[in-house]
């Protein structure tokens, strides 16, 4: 799903975001020139190099931005007072749909994450590790209360659900059989069912 982006009174960043991610994700980050974006962005190479310091940091910012959006939205669910098999099913499903909804960032990413520079190859691990480890404290303390089986270690199940979000930009297409919301409801189901005591 590329993001629109050639509204003159789209912020220059945006714009330039916007047709990294579709140049990324049409032709690949290799094959995508820094002229290209610019050119598709309505923008010159000057603007570029004001707002991103390389193709690289355009590169690091597309899948920042997602991570980022789904850490404040991790944060708000597990901080909240509801059981906690509901924020983790809420949790479970929310990484679904907005993965979906980012498609494109999510496909990017995981093509092209081995070209990033080690810094920010090392800061986006970082920051994965980060949401990871905010996920299984939900799994882990519903195994503590009893809510959940602890036959299966914690680690694990994160992994679980992982594997399927990070292929969800191999198989899932908008005009297939299933909303976004029902791919994460029956994740989301996958997931509780293996946690039941």
């Amino acid at each position: 799903m590329a993001r629109s982006t050639d509204t003159e009174d789209t912020p220059v960043p945006q714009r330039l975001l916007a047709a990294a991610t579709r140049l990324f994700a049409d032709r690949g980050y290799d094959r995508t020139s820094v002229q290209e974006i610019v050119e598709a962005a309505g923008v010159t190479k000057g603007a570029l190099y004001h707002y991103f310091g390389s193709k690289d940091d355009l590169l690091h910012e597309v899948y920042a931005r997602m991570l980022r959006l789904q850490q404040e939205r991790l944060d708000a669910v597990a901080g909240s007072d509801a059981p906690v098999e509901e924020r983790l099913r809420t949790a479970a499903a929310d990484v679904v749909v907005t993965t979906i909804e980012n498609l494109d960032d999510a496909m990017i990413f995981f093509r092209s994450m081995h070209q990033l520079s080690p810094e920010k190859s090392k800061q986006v691990r970082a920051a994965r590790r980060h949401y990871h480890e905010r996920f299984r404290a939900l799994i882990e303390e519903g195994q503590k209360t009893g809510v959940f089986s602890t036959a299966t270690p914690a680690d694990l199940v994160v992994d679980y659900h992982f594997g399927s979000v990070h292929h969800l930009s191999t198989w899932y297409r908008a005009d297939g059989p299933l909303s976004p919301q029902q791919v994460a409801d029956h994740l989301a189901d996958l997931l509780l069912r293996a946690l039941r005591p």
